[in-house]
């Protein structure tokens, strides 16, 4: 389904307040994880307000589509789209990272509305969202599962042994998305352990590849699209995206993966939100 250009405006528009509440969590806790956080905003956007069968007021409906972020440390970017779409009170945003908010650093699948898997141990993610695929084929269900996994993630091991067996379970009831920012906590990937060429790695483990500009709103649309008319195999979307996305002094640089912004950069993020970019 082709979008028109009114709702490529209206799922732009709430990209950029995903942005904001990420800026605003990660300020207010004066920890947290942005650059990350902003890149992957787009396509969670997409998923939560376009893409994904769900209702917020009952999260464990049984019909449900499923999203696991198995890069759980960007869980600015999800509490936002969970709270926008109507799982829990926005303001509950503002308590991110306290120590008596449910809203912790990594989502709580038992605390946290909406929140599908616990995550945060990077790697494991996939592994998790196989298991609800091969249950959901298994009950003869209709469901998808979504995994959102990073790119210096899938330098870890587990990643692949779960991509072997999603294509061995011929999951088509499962799409994986690589958020493609290029840069991890130490530097770039190829400076610290290259995953390139990752559509190649993942095509020959058995999936189905789809690259992608993982901040146009239309391919990321079209791209999901495609990914529900794959049979017998798993998807995975590459999505080539800015670390810090959104925020012109956080863009492509490394140092904004764990840190939280000063006032005046809180400030000057915000005015670019509300300027839009």
């Amino acid at each position: 389904m082709i979008l028109e250009e009114k709702e490529i405006a209206e799922l732009s528009k709430k990209a950029r307040k995903i942005r904001e509440d990420i800026i605003e969590e990660v300020y207010r806790a004066k920890s947290g994880h942005p650059g990350g956080s902003l890149s992957v905003a787009d396509i969670l956007t997409v998923l939560y307000f376009k893409e994904m069968n769900i209702k917020p007021e009952d999260p464990n409906w049984e019909e449900r589509d499923r999203l696991v972020l198995s890069k759980g440390h960007c869980s600015p970017a999800l509490y936002s789209c969970l709270a926008n779409r109507g799982y829990f009170d926005i303001e509950d945003l503002k308590t991110f990272r306290n120590i008596n908010s449910y809203l912790q650093g990594h989502p709580d699948k038992n605390k946290v509305p909406g929140v599908d898997m616990t995550t945060g141990s990077l790697g494991q993610g996939l592994s998790c969202a196989n298991g609800m695929a091969i249950a959901g084929k298994m009950n003869q269900k209709n469901y998808r599962v979504y995994c959102i996994l990073g790119d210096g993630e899938i330098e870890e091991g587990q990643v692949w042994e779960a991509a072997m067996a999603a294509s061995q379970y011929k999951l088509d009831n499962l799409c994986v998305v690589v958020d493609n920012n290029n840069l991890q906590i130490d530097g770039t990937i190829e400076e610290v352990m290259s995953s390139y060429p990752i559509d190649e790695k993942f095509r020959s483990f058995g999936f189905q590849v789809i690259n992608i500009d993982g901040h146009d709103i239309e391919e990321i649309s079209k791209a999901f699209e495609v990914a529900k008319n794959v049979k017998d195999k798993p998807t995975c979307i590459i999505a080539k995206t800015i670390k810090g996305k959104g925020v012109d002094f956080m863009e492509n640089q490394a140092g904004w993966h764990g840190k939280a912004p000063n006032e005046e950069q809180y400030k000057q993020a915000i005015a670019g939100f509300k300027g839009g970019f």
